[in-house]
């Protein structure tokens, strides 16, 4: 049986030329046993008609809030409690903005701001536009609202540009909503959650020698790794962690090695990688080292320039490694960012080939590095989820919520 047999969906879309896709997306929803009830924008219906909709869906369309009929019995309210999830698609632009604003000027909006219910967006729009830092300032307002992104997609446009903001297919839509379902566990389910599973983490800095005594390295604590690391082992699977220098001790039951530079973790990776399901690199590796370490202290007297130039050569890419190597079933990276976070992240994530990746602004130092909270976003092929600041614990149990959650069909292959 469907997760979403005898949920209420209500569906809703804004006015942007995905819209006539819908019809599909509507289909596909009830044949997984789901009741779905369409809401429009107001000219929503110049891309797809009302009439084709109810046809596929089974129950009027509403597009707007001076329904006598369904307002004198508070219509809109009854909407926003009837629904046990609400999905936008195509959501446009302007339909984010509004969103974003809290804007209830029309039905949609209000049934967004009136309901309890998880909200999901697929966006749609012109590449510029959704590049623009506006939609993605709006993007970034909603996903702290808890609402979560399905796509988009890149391609072709049918304005004749190439890029980001193609709505994401209807099928995929689906099985994005299915992927997302939550379901209460019980402790006994919960702690055998990830059983037969094993996960290896890397965590903590590395540090490059210049000197015996000077090193390049970062502020990384390894508090977020350790927090997975100990999570994962709660529920039930067999934990390997990779450490960088100065992270504090770990639970007995954890395979624990420690090293200190990038080389030496890379090499402790692929020496341990085989049978690994998930790997996850919450490590902030250096990704350069000294060329030529020196064998003595410098000293500043005996330097000839008091302008020293230390030369650096390129680590290797841990993570792209692994992937590279395939023997790791999932492959998850962190983006330690200060600024364009989310660009920067679902960048990295594509050019890496990484199944999802974990991405926090280390330029607010009250998260982060050295601190006991953070706040982070989740980014996988099917969408986004952002995680508000709380402590890296809870952190850890929600990413091990959701990477159960969204490569469920790649896990139960184990």
């Amino acid at each position: 049986m469907s997760k979403l047999a005898g949920q209420h969906i209500l569906l809703g879309i804004s006015s942007g030329i995905a819209a006539y896709k819908t019809p599909a997306l509507v289909r596909g929803l009830v044949a997984q046993g789901a009741e779905v009830k369409v809401v429009m924008s107001e000219n929503a219906h110049r891309f797809v008609t009302p009439t084709s909709l109810q046809a596929v869906s089974g129950s009027p369309v509403r597009n707007t809030l001076w329904d006598e009929n369904a307002e004198a019995a508070m219509g809109h309210i009854e909407l926003a409690r009837w629904a046990d999830q609400i999905v936008i698609a195509p959501a446009t632009a302007n339909c984010i903005a509004r969103l974003a604003q809290g804007q209830a000027d029309d039905l949609l909006t209000t049934l967004c701001l009136a309901t309890q219910a998880p909200i999901s967006i697929a966006p749609s729009m012109n590449q510029q536009m959704y590049k623009h830092p506006a939609t993605q300032t709006n993007l970034q307002t909603l996903t702290s609202y808890n609402y979560r992104l399905i796509g988009p997609d890149h391609g072709d446009q049918a304005c004749g540009d190439d890029g980001p903001g193609r709505m994401t297919e209807p099928e995929k839509i689906i099985e994005t909503i299915i992927t997302q379902q939550y379901s209460p566990m019980t402790e006994s389910e919960k702690s055998n959650q990830w059983g037969g599973l094993h996960i290896m983490i890397t965590t903590g800095p590395t540090q490059e020698a210049i000197d015996p005594v000077r090193y390049i390295s970062n502020h990384s604590s390894g508090l977020q790794g350790l927090s997975i690391a100990n999570a994962a082992l709660a529920r039930g699977a067999k934990v390997s962690v990779i450490a960088g220098p100065r992270v504090p001790e770990s639970n007995s039951s954890i395979k624990r090695l420690n090293v200190t530079t990038a080389l030496e973790m890379h090499d402790a990776v692929h020496q341990h990688l085989d049978g690994v399901d998930v790997f996850i690199g919450v490590a902030a590796v250096a990704d350069y080292r000294v060329e030529a370490i020196k064998d003595k202290k410098i000293k500043r007297a005996e330097t000839q320039d008091p302008n020293m130039s230390l030369r650096l050569v390129e680590n290797p890419d841990i993570i792209a490694s692994v992937v590279a190597s395939k023997s790791a079933g999932l492959v998850i990276g962190f983006a330690a960012e200060t600024h364009n976070s989310l660009e920067y992240a679902r960048s990295k994530r594509q050019r890496k080939g990484l199944d999802a990746i974990i991405v926090n602004d280390v330029s607010d130092h009250d998260i982060g590095f050295n601190s006991q909270d953070n706040e982070v976003t989740f980014i996988h092929p099917n969408g986004e989820t952002r995680y508000p600041r709380q402590s890296k614990g809870q952190i850890a149990e929600h990413l091990l919520d959701e990477i159960i959650s969204v490569f469920s069909k790649q896990l139960d292959k184990k």
